[in-house]
């Protein structure tokens, strides 16, 4: 009989995108922790797309970032393409996206990890959690080995009990082959934790050498390559990028897929599990919007050194035959070579309303969960959530408060508080439509928002938070010289304002109107300020932003101000919602089950009326 035991202030299960956030700050914070993987080659593994970032996804990595994470970092050492989306927008949905050499980036997280203080890797299979009176005191491996801790995260991914599909082949592991986790979705539900089933996929990876890119659109990188970590503002990450490709289905491809959809295990009820909205199979796409005659495909390498290339857009688990047919009917790939088949995966993972803000069980102490676990889709969605895991498992550890970002503070608090407060029945996907202050909200101001937190943290040091103290001193400086700078309507000025198209100036004005102008801005008027001072690039873009919109930005703060009073108004722990006089029966049900803390987070509870929330703010008076 295996009686081994092993002490660590916190264990990690999962070393995903998530487990790698959550185990690098709890031991970057002084913590022993220790990081469960069922494979050792899984640790930071890029199961489907070779990319990070992307629109709202690049804000989560910015503000990964601004906390102390690793994630920014990681991607600006090892990306091989750079591409700003959405440039012809305003800032608000600017999304930075980098291809990514998929191995390397593992291989550069994992030497991150592996030279971390206070943090071990241990390959192993954790199969159940030790409990004692719904407090958390560690978790077994199958071997029997007790790992004794005061904070547990769990950060499975798409691990438990997970399921590869494609046509009748169906295999249990976990992604690319890698051993799946079958033992402990059990001692979830023996713990009294509510478990789901949620599917995903991935599409074929092609032999780049059987690929005819004559027929296909060249996609390539940004010339002037913006980092993803503010540590990066003002170095030089240039390099040699390597393109994508843009090809398109079309309708042989269309009714090769409808003529055999029986055959798709998505069709045929082979798959349980709920399947991402926004990210569906080829199959799924054709079937559900059968008005398109055409879908984009993007052919997107998966590194530097392989010939593998990812077929964007065209995730599948038809078997593998039609796959042939399929992708060979697609311009440039009509004589291409499969290396690995496009597949399903079903996995296990939680009902998340079964959380608190700082992503600890409501009902078990000191356990906290994070990633695809909890519901979400991406990478990048489980980073965010990993990072906060792992600063709140060393507050409640310290016995403090919980570091909880709300919704005006980042995408990465919309996300938790969508998991948490509305729940999600299907793979949750970030988007900046879910983000209501998205104009404060914006991935290049990420560090305005959240390194005060990372510093006082202590992921942030004090030469990296003085750093950013200058940049807001020079940016702020620069924003209070524009508004005093005059600006006279001599013939130099108007040439100017006419060469761009934008309208002569008949008497003096300052040089902050003329930026407010859409036509024009603060790079542009460069000439006709000579006492400008060079500055960098980043500080550049925030004083142009400060300036264009100011009215804009002045009104979302009001409306952030009014949310703020909302989650002002506290809700006591154990209220008992059946004494509200005039509550509807499924408020009082909703709002049972949920135990919101606030009056705001109760607002955004599906099921809960406006007039619901007006009996509640009457009640909480009455006994104040």
């Amino acid at each position: 009989m295996n009686n081994l035991t092993y002490e660590y202030d916190v264990v990690v299960v999962g070393a995903g995108h998530a487990g790698c956030e959550a185990a690098l700050s709890t031991a970057r914070l002084g913590y022993d922790t220790i990081m469960f993987t069922v494979s050792i080659d899984s640790v930071a593994l890029m199961p489907c797309n070779p990319n990070i970032g992307g629109t709202s996804k690049g804000h989560l990595v910015r503000e990964i970032d601004a906390l102390g994470g690793q994630m920014g970092i990681n991607i600006d050492k090892t990306f091989i393409q750079s591409k700003m989306l959405n440039r012809s927008k305003g800032p608000a949905v600017h999304s930075l996206r980098a291809q990514a050499d998929k191995k390397q980036y593992s291989q550069e997280m994992r030497n991150v990890l592996e030279n971390t203080e206070h943090l071990t890797i241990r390959q192993g299979e954790v199969s159940e959690l030790v409990i004692e009176d719904n407090v958390i005191k560690g978790v077994k491996v199958t071997s029997g080995t007790v790992y004794k801790a005061k904070a547990v995260i769990l950060c499975t991914g798409v691990y438990l009990k997970a399921k590869c599909i494609y046509g009748d082949d169906i295999t249990y592991t976990g992604p690319n082959g890698l051993a799946a986790a079958n033992s402990l979705s059990q001692s979830l539900i023996d713990n009294g934790i509510e478990i789901r089933r949620f599917k995903t996929g991935t599409p074929a990876r092609i032999d780049k050498r059987t690929i005819e890119f004559t027929k296909m659109e060249e996609q390539k990188g940004d010339e002037n390559i913006v980092p993803f970590s503010f540590t990066n503002y003002g170095k030089s990450l240039d390099k040699e990028q390597i393109s994508c490709w843009l090809t398109y289905t079309n309708e042989t491809t269309h009714t090769i897929i409808k003529d055999n959809i029986g055959r798709s295990p998505l069709y045929a009820g082979v798959i349980e599990g709920t399947g991402p909205r926004y990210c569906p199979s080829i199959e799924d796409k054709v079937m559900r919007f059968a008005d398109k005659n055409r879908h984009q495909v993007f052919i997107e390498p998966e590194g530097e050194y392989t010939n593998e290339m990812y077929v964007g857009g065209m995730s599948t688990s038809l078997p593998e035959d039609v796959q042939y047919k399929m992708y060979r009917s697609v311009p440039g790939l009509e004589n291409v070579h499969i290396v690995r088949n496009g597949y399903a995966i079903e996995y296990d993972c939680i009902n998340p309303l079964q959380l608190k803000h700082n992503l600890e069980f409501k009902n078990i102490k000191g356990l906290f969960s994070a990633g695809q676990i909890n519901g979400s889709s991406g990478y990048e969605e489980a980073g965010a959530q990993g990072i906060v895991a792992g600063i709140n498992s060393v507050k409640y550890i310290e016995g403090k408060d919980p570091v909880i970002i709300d919704r005006s503070q980042g995408y990465v608090g919309v996300l938790i508080d969508d998991l948490v407060t509305k729940g999600t029945n299907e793979p949750y996907r970030m988007m900046t439509s879910r983000a209501e202050y998205r104009l404060i909200l914006r991935q290049d101001n990420a560090d305005q928002r959240l390194i005060s937190i990372g510093h006082e943290v202590g992921l942030i040091n004090d030469d990296r938070y003085n750093d950013y103290l200058d940049k807001m001193e020079k940016v702020n400086r620069e924003v209070e010289r524009i508004k005093k700078v005059n600006i006279s309507p001599t013939k130099e000025v108007n040439d100017f304002l006419s060469e761009n198209n934008s309208t002569n100036i008949t008497t003096g004005v300052t040089l902050e109107e003329l930026i407010k102008r859409p036509e024009l801005n603060y790079t542009l008027v460069a000439c006709i300020d000579p006492k400008r001072e060079p500055l960098r690039e980043d500080i550049i873009e925030q004083v142009d932003n400060i300036i264009k919109y100011e009215g804009y930005i002045a009104r979302q703060l009001r409306q952030i101000n009014q949310y703020k009073k909302m989650e002002g108004k506290r809700i006591p722990e154990n209220i008992d919602y059946s004494k509200v006089g005039n509550l509807r029966k499924e408020a009082i049900q909703k709002l049972t089950a949920i135990k919101p803390v606030s009056v705001g987070q109760a607002s955004r509870i599906s099921g809960v009326s406006p007039s619901d929330i007006s009996v509640l703010l009457v009640y909480l008076k009455s006994i104040e």
